[in-house]
């Protein structure tokens, strides 16, 4: 049976005009019986890379959008998940926690690509800059072989989410946004690190919760190649699990129950 909901979150969500429930994210030994996941590809690991085993032309033309999985979870109320053979895209299997380092083609793809082989993204002007950013964030190793993407009315007993993530609209964003600087005290509680879609949703945050910064909150869905998968001017909006606890707790005495938000949520409404 599905464990209930935390008691507070459709206040909660009321409250922020938010008509969405928001996804759980965690690492399982196990995938959902029932859930959406990109079909199988081979390891784009670094070592198959360097010893030439990989085969790109069937890596790039299997690749399927993480967000992509997510949306369509999303539409159907639904579970996601995601492993180290089925993780749609190199740069998903990177920020998803299943390989690293990242391979040097990737680091040319997202940046000025290779003449004559490789269109590039340009995303960032040359692959220096890319290796960099990866390494900054250096994504946390997936410590099970699955990554679950869930509603957190779906999650079943036993079922822990170890961060949870918004999709919102401006309005509820400013919802979001102002509640967790409420609860933390902090003018940086919410952060927007570059990366791919997938690596705002889960490994900035989960890089954030490694450095012992549980109470920050990661804006995302501002890459470019999946703004497919997200509605006009949505984003996402991801917390550690003790964060959205604490947000739960506080958003009853905070500003979301005061004159001036009644005016915001009434936009949101008119939105929704």
């Amino acid at each position: 049976m599905p464990a209930q909901p935390a008691p507070g979150l459709n206040g909660l969500l009321e409250a922020l005009g938010l008509g969405e429930m928001p996804l759980g994210l965690f690492y399982s030994d196990t995938p959902p019986a029932q859930g959406l996941r990109p079909e199988p590809l081979e390891r784009p690991t670094r070592e198959r890379e360097m010893a030439g085993q990989i085969n790109w032309d069937a890596v790039f033309g299997g690749f399927s959008c993480a967000m992509g999985h997510i949306w369509r979870a999303r539409r159907k109320h639904a579970a996601a998940w995601f492993s180290a053979d089925h993780y749609g895209c190199a740069g998903a299997a990177f920020w998803l926690g299943f390989t690293k380092p990242q391979t040097e083609t990737i680091a040319h793809y997202v940046s000025s690509g290779i003449p004559g082989h490789l269109e590039g993204e340009h995303y960032l002007a040359t692959p220096d800059q890319c290796r960099g950013l990866f390494e900054l964030a250096d994504p946390r190793p997936a410590p099970r072989p699955y990554l679950v993407v869930k509603p957190l009315d779906l999650l079943q007993a036993g079922e822990e989410p170890e961060l949870v993530a918004f999709f919102a609209r401006p309005e509820s964003l400013t919802g979001l946004f102002t509640l967790a600087t409420y609860v933390t005290g902090r003018a940086e509680a919410v952060r927007v690190p570059f990366s791919a879609a997938c690596g705002a949703l889960a490994a900035w945050p989960l890089h954030y919760l490694a450095q012992g910064q549980d109470r920050v909150a990661v804006l995302g869905g501002l890459d470019p190649s999946a703004r497919q998968f997200y509605q006009k001017d949505e984003l996402s909006f991801t917390v550690s699990r003790d964060l959205y606890d604490q947000m739960l707790q506080a958003w009853p005495r905070s500003f979301l129950t005061r004159k001036t938000w009644q005016v915001v949520k009434k936009k949101a409404s008119a939105r929704a």
